[in-house]
């Protein structure tokens, strides 16, 4: 067993958690979202990656990609009305700290998952909210979920004000033209073998952009990792096969 992981067993969670976090501040690597700098990022996810989560608050990289974006756009502003599908925790921590901002978070609850408090029962087909009401909508790898991601694509637009940003990121084969779908597909395994993970039921490629433009999206897609130095891009623990699509109304 490590010593952090001895440390946690043998000690209450919060001094636990304390001496992890001092023994881990660092210079190495930074996050954007939590602004705290640590030694590095920790291995996550099913087989372990190095160099995605951040001790601190929890970031991934696309969700440090994306506040990154939000920062650097200028979205981010009072008086917002948020919605937030299939929220990480780190992200809406954040977003709730914005002055007069209302925020909403929901997530399609299925038995056997736990989700944040306060997270609504949502359909991402279905949105029960008027017409032009969010400024800011986040959806970030939810519609690879979706099997009728067009529909959800509508609905996310309906709910947009115009003016308004929804960020819309998906895990994308960039060496695809095409987005691979088969409704019959079902079998776990092979959606592992087809589409990366055991509950995706597409994988999208390079026309993703243009899907969301049929929906009615005016879309920016913005490869971050390409425009920024490769010494930022290790700093910031970003993926370097993430892209960022933006759709505006």
């Amino acid at each position: 067993m490590s010593m952090a992981g001895l440390i946690e067993r043998l000690l209450p969670n919060f001094i636990a958690r304390k001496l992890r976090e001092r023994a881990l501040h660092g210079a190495t690597v930074f996050c954007p979202v939590c602004e705290r700098g640590a030694i590095a990022f920790l291995p996550s996810g099913s087989p372990p990656r190095p160099h995605v989560l951040c001790p601190f608050c929890g970031s991934r990289e696309r969700a440090r990609m994306t506040w990154l974006y939000l920062k650097e756009q200028n979205l981010l502003r009072p008086g917002l009305r948020i919605l937030h599908v299939a929220p990480e925790a780190c992200l809406r921590d954040r977003l709730k700290e914005l002055p007069q901002a209302t925020y909403v978070a929901g997530d399609k609850h299925e038995t056997g998952y736990t989700y944040p408090p306060g997270t609504i029962d949502l359909d991402v087909t279905a949105l029960k909210f008027p017409d032009d009401h969010f400024h800011l909508i986040l959806c970030s790898h939810v519609l690879e979920h979706v099997p009728n991601d067009r529909l959800a694509m509508s609905e996310l637009l309906r709910v947009l004000k115009p003016g308004g940003t929804a960020i819309l990121m998906v895990p994308i084969a960039k060496h695809n033209a095409e987005t691979q779908e088969d409704p019959a597909v079902t079998d776990p395994k092979d959606r592992i073998r087809l589409y990366g993970q055991f509950d995706h039921v597409r994988l999208y490629g390079r026309d993703y952009s243009g899907r969301l433009q049929e929906a009615g999206f005016h879309v920016k897609e913005d490869a971050m990792t390409e425009r920024l130095s490769p010494e930022e891009v290790f700093r910031f623990g970003l993926l370097r096969s993430e892209l960022v699509h933006a759709g505006s109304k």
